[in-house]
């Protein structure tokens, strides 16, 4: 199968993320055509890739109304074009297929103004009448697309493909290589290496991330004992830009409680689940939530806000669920850290990147 695939969010958090773990496994099976930057493009310079370069960023008028003649003559002679999210430049006549990862700008108010929620709202809808299906991470991300859009989607499907632990990121005294059957959850390879007295966040400062609860819950548990610091991957200048009223609560803190480790690399963000005592995931809304799989992968406690798609992917976990949004229910869960026993844990298949790529590729083939 010929198939032209949009690789523009490559360095975009989740999306780019999902993107570069899926595109090893279309590469291999499929003549592609990768549109992106040069950079973006310069990694898969192999025999089955023809590369368009395309400095245009995704969601631009330009996109949409000006797109170059010469590109689209080679995206239109593929047999499908794929898109990670719900972009879709204009003039392309072949059967599209998208991924929605969610839609929290519809579900969670005053994360953009009236405009940005109109406009992200118009691109979702403009996904889902061009698509042949919509894919998502969840089956809740699917009922909620489904509740948004339904006048766009009319017969088009929403299909849950899970979102998945990369190749790169399994521990390879531990994980099979992709594409075989893991063990149950119960079973335990090996017991995790010697933790730091470190509580782990991993995330953005949006609102939905639930950052703020983690704070207080945090310095509420310290007044009380906790002798654990906070330690958030990101980088301090970016959280300041995002949200002055987080950076107050984090200046109340005792001096060294909470550190930022600045932008890291994939083995820097292994090390740092790693050692970690507890990875604690407040969110109020999420698609899939990565990084508690990334955690228990690794041999790190989880605690879960108790929303409805951290009890659908991870019910049958070893995991810790607070009451979502309530600082006591969570600083109760940090004081009780020492009753925690972490083993590493091999992740079921149905979380694998090759079980997402052939869900997706059967898909497209029976375009």
């Amino acid at each position: 199968m010929k198939i032209a695939i949009d690789i523009r969010m490559t360095d975009s958090g989740g999306i780019g993320s999902y993107l570069s773990a899926l595109l090893p496994y279309f590469i291999k099976e499929n003549q592609c055509v990768l549109l992106g930057t040069k950079e973006q493009l310069e990694p898969y310079k192999t025999e089955n890739c023809r590369l368009l370069e395309y400095n245009e960023k995704c969601f631009s008028i330009k996109e949409m109304y000006s797109f170059p003649k010469n590109l689209l003559k080679e995206i239109n002679e593929c047999d499908v074009y794929y898109s990670p999210y719900c972009n879709i430049p204009g003039g392309i006549k072949i059967p599209v297929f998208t991924t929605i990862h969610d839609v929290v700008f519809l579900d969670v108010p005053g994360l953009a103004g009236k405009a940005g929620t109109l406009i992200r709202k118009y691109f979702y809808m403009r996904a889902c009448k061009k698509s042949k299906a919509v894919f998502t991470v969840s089956n809740f991300s699917a009922e909620r697309i489904q509740y948004h859009l339904k006048r766009a989607l009319k017969n088009t499907p929403v299909i849950c493909t899970y979102n998945a632990l990369p190749d790169w990121f399994k521990d390879e005294t531990t994980n099979k290589s992709a594409g075989s059957a893991a063990v149950s959850m119960g079973a335990a390879s090996q017991q995790p290496a010697p933790k730091d007295d470190v509580i782990l966040f991993v995330g953005n400062i949006k609102k939905h991330k639930g950052l703020s609860t983690l704070l207080t819950a945090f310095l509420q548990a310290k007044k009380k004992g906790l002798s654990s610091k906070l330690v958030i991957v990101g980088n301090r200048d970016n959280f300041r830009t995002a949200d002055n009223s987080i950076f107050e609560k984090i200046e109340t803190a005792p001096e060294g409680s909470v550190i930022f480790t600045g932008k890291v690399n994939q083995e820097k963000l292994k090390e740092t689940y790693q050692k970690a005592r507890v990875l604690v995931q407040p969110s109020f809304y999420e698609g899939f939530g990565m990084p508690p799989l990334e955690a228990l992968s690794l041999g790190t406690h989880v605690i879960l806000s108790d929303i409805p798609v951290f009890r659908e992917i991870y019910k049958d976990f070893p995991v810790t669920f607070f009451e979502t949004g309530n600082a006591s229910s969570l600083e109760e869960k940090l004081l009780k850290l020492d009753e925690i026993c972490s083993t590493k844990l091999e992740i079921p298949e149905i979380y694998s990147f090759s079980r997402t790529y052939s869900i997706i590729h059967k898909t497209l083939e029976e375009k």
